[in-house]
């Protein structure tokens, strides 16, 4: 166990850039940034994940960069960007841009990549999971590589979100290169892939219990499920939330629990 104090939790949305006209998505950003969040996400895919599937949607990063000037407190990324879509390096000077754009308030996440229809519909190699794994692996340390070689050189050292639970090998990836870790399920499975993340940890001459903070989306109430997921490790909180209404009451309940804690 380290002895490394224990972490402020924070509170995240995810707006997801579907079946909305970009005046509610900057509307809905503004509430959030007013509502307290910490955080501020959207995700990385060219189609919607629910409701009619060619519905209206919008582009991860080029939307990040316009945030990155709407804003001034939160943090704001992709939870999370695929890997696959873009060169590494060009990701990675994408990103210093954005963190200079932000005043140093961007979260890199990153994942190996899922939804095959975007690979189908925009001419990606779906592949495999092992070999986007893989592909995944290889991109981690150019991403570095470009941002230390940047000019001007990022703001600070940007964040690295891995998301995703593979034991094995995702797992492994998140302890050698991440500073947050993005899991998904219920508190036995945050616990037990928690686990599995320090061992990997300790293989690689990594604290990952002291240097990578666990993340984890909710659907439920803070009041049924927030003190089990803190108590299993998690401190990042993320709320949904899909267009056109990009309804925040759940998320103002989770900003009104991490204030009583506080």
């Amino acid at each position: 166990m380290s002895d490394t104090p224990a972490r402020d939790v924070r509170i995240a949305v995810q707006l997801q850039p579907q079946h909305a006209d970009y005046h509610q998505l900057r509307d809905a950003v503004r509430r959030a940034e007013d509502a307290g969040v910490d955080v501020v996400f959207n995700w990385d895919h060219f189609y919607p994940l629910s409701g009619d599937p060619d519905g209206k949607h919008f582009e991860c990063w080029t939307m990040l960069g316009a945030w990155a000037e709407q804003t001034e407190r939160v943090e704001i990324g992709a939870l999370v960007t695929c890997n696959s879509y873009r060169n590494p390096d060009l990701l990675a000077d994408m990103a210093r841009t954005v963190d200079h754009i932000s005043g140093g308030r961007l979260i890199l996440g990153i994942g190996a990549g899922w939804f095959a229809k975007d690979y189908e519909r925009f001419g990606y190699e779906f592949g495999t999971a092992g070999s986007r794994i893989a592909d995944l692996a290889q991109a981690l340390p150019r991403i570095r590589h470009r941002l230390a070689e940047g000019n001007p050189a990022p703001t600070r050292r940007i964040p690295v979100m891995i998301g995703g639970g593979g034991e094995r090998k995702t797992l492994r990836l998140v302890a050698e290169h991440a500073d947050v870790w993005h899991s998904f399920g219920d508190v036995d499975t945050l616990t037990r892939k928690s686990a599995i993340l320090d061992e990997h940890g300790a293989a690689v001459g990594r604290d990952t219990a002291a240097l990578v903070e666990r993340s984890v989306g909710v659907s439920a109430p803070p009041e049924e499920v927030g003190q089990a997921l803190v108590d299993a490790g998690a401190t990042l909180f993320t709320i949904g939330s899909s267009g056109p209404g990009y309804d925040l009451s759940l998320v103002e309940r989770w900003v009104r629990w991490r204030d009583e804690r506080r």
